[in-house]
């Protein structure tokens, strides 16, 4: 058995070392998704019995922290409720079999996953192997069955370090959050600093100020009319060029309308342009969002599925991609020779520098690999048959730029060409062409998309050149944009905040504690998200931001690679923490509690109304309240002044009452209310203007939340009505947009 992994100062025991004992039946090979056992069975055949364990089967109770802080931070790890029944099989199935391979996924959840089967199966360690796989392929299964050992228990403690210490400041952070804003709210360790990221960028555009400038481009050609050419405004006197206002702009103008334009120099210069890495998860998330419009959640489901396995005909299910949650540049050797051989064969031996690629890795990660095709010579073209369109567009720009990362640079011709005019202003041409494709052949990204063609005419320095037209245009300078999914996950993965695991669930987080709204691919803070990271920096930016939190995960790789004790990174954080949250338990604001008077009265009992503050931000209450429940929407005039918001009449009428609907804002989006309450408390999903599909229904199609907080579509006449889906029909033209949501 091979040997050991390295030593660390966790006391866990490990299965052990000792030969397997006799074979009671077939060998036992658990997996962490079903998704993989299709074509694990493929290649295993009947001599497994292959099982899945469904994700984590242990965790830190609901109800409580779980976590001991006195006795060492030692976490109180139970079987998942959910999970009960599915333990028990695999028990059984454990209790029959030879030997037992756990084959979680090859990363820390998926290591912590294994030391949870290992303990909850009961089992002696001499017949329980660990095994690692980057790739579903018959070649890689079968040695990591002929290499299996023990578990990685730096994983194991870097992987339970970090739910400890996200569960210390959910349990303890979280909890403020409600008392002083409203229930129901959460922070996290690294949710709070995504929040910061895109709360920060609102900021920044909001604290933009535009500025004027003037652009000149002029259209020129040779005195022969042989050939022209457009050159831009670059210098003037010799200094970058600023045209501030229109005056500045009309002189320049004037001066350029009867200057001489004069060739000051032709500059060509070929240069090379070396193939992007082979992806890993984020930058592979950014891809996809910026080539396909793909939320980050969107593209792991699509790559998970590729890696599990996908049909292939006769040759039954086949993993296509390896393992999609890597931080790690890293190729296998063996997979960047046979890149290199389809390289030649396939694309041309031209194309194949002399040796390979290598990209650099972190000493920790020299078993990670980054994304590629597990069989290069499975082109998108040879499967594209057996590939669903979202499944061919991400295998395609997975197995492109892998292939590309092996090929030779691409040259690049540049020729620049520098004009004056009138003595003092400098215009400047520019032009690329691609004279040796290289890598380009296979795989072109952003940057490569920029290029521009073409040919300058002959020139040579001296030549007059003769003004065609004069473009003259003001602009104005634009504030930073705001984040996509895409490129928040590359800001936080560059500053080393959260792992290719993290990414998802912290933009769902986000979502579901409606912290922030997606508009056209691009993050916007709600007024709640806004409100919250204006707390958390009030009180806690010590420990959220950028560095505290990077700092952080390089602990966390520090426990995983021996280099740091587990205990002695949770005290250090406790401690810090603990004495910035009593700080903060007396200083922060109680948002519940502030009540801002105004000269309106409620329309139901003449008392004064006030501004309270709610979930989605401030709105009028009575004063009067409980014995008054009145509520309603307010804005704020120049003078600063309030007045009410008047709530929409709607066509509908209550079914209960007969009185008019209005439109009502709650935390799930617009909905529907009687205009009688409290009398009458009616609510109803808002409609969206599409009949239901269903056949003789003649009901409509209303917005709903699913509990998971995914918006769906289903009858209004429901239960009599069990219509549902998740998209609106396409057949049908809808009077009144779609609605977000309804109000129950």
């Amino acid at each position: 058995m091979p040997a050991p992994k390295k030593k660390t100062s966790s006391p866990r025991k490990r299965p052990g070392k000792k030969a397997a004992a006799p074979a009671r039946g077939k060998d036992l090979f658990i997996v962490e998704s079903p998704g993989k056992i299709k074509a694990l069975k493929r290649i295993l055949g009947d001599s497994y019995t292959i099982k899945a364990s469904m994700g984590h089967v242990m965790d830190l109770p609901k109800v409580r922290m779980g976590v001991d802080i006195e006795d060492g931070f030692k976490p109180e790890l139970k079987v998942i409720a959910a999970k009960r029944s599915l333990v028990k099989e695999l028990k059984r199935a454990a209790e029959k079999s030879g030997r037992v391979y756990l084959a979680p996924d090859p990363d820390r959840e998926g290591e912590a996953i294994a030391w949870h089967l290992f303990q909850i199966l009961g089992l002696d360690g001499d017949r329980v192997r660990r095994v690692v796989y980057q790739e579903i392929t018959p070649e890689a299964v079968r040695e990591a069955l002929n290499r299996g050992g023990e578990i990685d228990t730096g994983k194991v403690d870097a992987q339970e370090a970090r739910r400890v210490l996200d569960r210390i400041v959910g349990y303890r952070l979280s909890p403020l959050l409600w008392k002083k804003v409203g229930r129901g709210l959460s922070a996290g360790r690294v949710q709070s600093v995504a929040l910061l990221l895109i709360c920060r960028r609102e900021e920044e555009i909001e604290a933009f100020v535009p500025e004027e400038y003037w652009e000149f481009l002029a259209h020129l050609e040779k005195t022969d009319g042989k050939g022209g050419l457009t050159a831009k405004l670059e210098k003037i006197d010799g200094k970058k060029a600023k045209i501030p206002d229109r005056a500045a702009a009309e002189k320049a103008e004037a001066e350029l309308k009867t200057a001489e334009f004069r060739v000051a120099g032709v500059k060509t210069r070929t240069s090379s342009r070396a193939a992007p890495p082979p992806f890993i998860t984020s930058r592979l998330q950014t891809e996809a969002a910026r080539s396909f419009r793909w939320t980050v959640a969107r593209t792991m489901k699509v790559a998970q599925r590729l890696y599990e396995g996908v049909e292939l005909g006769g040759r039954g299910a086949v993993g296509l991609i390896t393992y999609m949650r890597t931080d790690s540049y890293h190729l296998a050797a063996g997979a960047v020779d046979k890149i290199r051989r389809h390289i030649e064969n396939a694309i041309g031996p031209e194309y194949l520098p002399d040796r390979p690629r290598r990209f650099r890795a972190k000493k920790s990660q020299e078993g990670h690999e980054a994304i590629r095709p597990t069989d290069v010579e499975l082109t998108p073209e040879k499967v594209r048959g057996h590939l669903t369109d979202e499944q061919f567009q991400l295998y395609s720009l997975i197995w492109k730029r892998a292939v590309a990362s092996q090929m030779m640079p691409a040259r690049i011709a540049s020729v620049t060409v520098e004009i004056t005019a009138a003595g003092r202003y400098g215009f400047v041409a520019r032009r690329e062409k691609v004279v040796f494709p290289g890598y380009l052949k296979v795989y072109r990204d952003e940057k490569d998309e920029a290029e521009n063609g073409g040919e300058f005419p002959s020139l040579r320095a001296g030549e007059i050149l003769n003004l065609l037209k004069l473009e003259v245009e003001q602009r104005f300078t634009k504030p930073p944009g705001r984040y996509t999914e895409g490129t928040l996950v590359r800001a936080l993965e560059g500053s080393g905040v959260g792992r290719p695991s993290t990414y998802v669930p912290i933009l769902a987080t986000l979502r579901r504690r409606d912290y922030i709204r997606s508009e056209k691919g691009r993050l916007f803070p709600t007024l709640l998200g806004r409100t919250v990271n204006r707390l958390l920096q009030d009180h806690f930016s010590g420990l959220i931001n950028v560095n505290f939190t990077a700092a952080l995960e390089k602990d966390l790789d520090g426990i995983e690679a021996g280099r740091a004790a587990r205990e002695k990174v949770l005290a250090e954080f406790y401690g810090s923490f603990e004495r910035t949250l009593s700080r903060a338990e007396k200083k922060m604001e109680n948002l519940k509690k502030i009540l801002i008077p105004t000269k309106l009265k409620c329309t139901r009992c003449g008392g004064p109304m006030v501004i309270r503050w709610g979930r989605r931000g401030e709105f009028l209450a009575c004063s009067r309240y409980p014995d008054c429940r009145n509520t309603g929407a307010f804005r704020r005039r120049e003078d600063g002044t309030v007045e009410a918001v008047k709530e929409k009449v709607r066509e509908e009428k209550c079914p209960d009452c007969g009185r008019s609907m209005v439109e009502k804002r709650g935390r799930f989006g617009t909905f529907l209310a009687c205009s009688g309450y409290p009398e009458c408390k009616r609510t109803m999903a808002m409609p969206t203007g599409f009949n239901c599909p269903a056949p003789d229904c003649g009901g409509e199609l209303v917005a709903r939340r699913s509990r998971r907080g995914r918006t769906f579509y289903g009858c209004s006449r429901y239960p009599e009505c069990r219509q549902v889906s998740w998209k609106l029909p396409r057949d049908q033209k809808t009077p009144t947009p779609p609605a977000d949501g309804d109000g129950s």
